[in-house]
């Protein structure tokens, strides 16, 4: 059996895409809403300004996951990675991280850095699974949140 996420494209959003870019993030994130004890913050992006500036990429047709990222000097910052939940387990996510990586490498950068919310247990599992390493757990604003980064070869 193969998995259909290998012939999916991973693009750039455009501008027809931000009520799916919201509509995923939101499917993705919205059950964190009662454990944190508020919206998480890729619930309350300005999806518009991001796709504008060129930071999401989505996969699938129709669009079932998505990145959001920003280049920085030194390191790519994974913000959000959202997969539709009826999508789980199909790879989306497995290749979205691997498109960051490439991504990064792409843009001479040799690390990739993310953070997620203390109380999302599930994505300490996940991104340690994938070569990113704690860095630190740090409030920022009402956000407790657990730093990771990725060292690229």
């Amino acid at each position: 059996m193969t998995d259909a996420w290998n012939d999916a494209e991973i693009r750039p959003a455009v501008a027809a895409d931000v009520d799916v870019v919201k509509a995923v993030t939101d499917a993705a994130y919205h059950h964190y809403v009662e454990r944190i004890g508020r919206v998480p913050q890729p619930m309350e992006a300005d999806h518009a300004a991001n796709v504008a500036a060129g930071r999401v990429f989505v996969v699938g047709e129709p669009v079932t996951g998505l990145v959001v990222i920003e280049a920085f000097e030194d390191h790519l910052f994974l913000d959000s990675i959202a997969v539709r939940p009826d999508a789980h387990g199909q790879g989306a996510g497995r290749r979205l991280l691997a498109f960051v990586d490439a991504r990064a490498r792409a843009l001479g950068l040799d690390e990739v850095r993310l953070c997620t919310n203390a109380k999302m247990w599930e994505n300490q599992k996940i991104y340690p699974k994938y070569g990113y390493e704690f860095v630190e757990r740090r409030v920022d604003g009402p956000y407790d949140r657990i730093h990771y980064r990725k060292r690229l070869a």
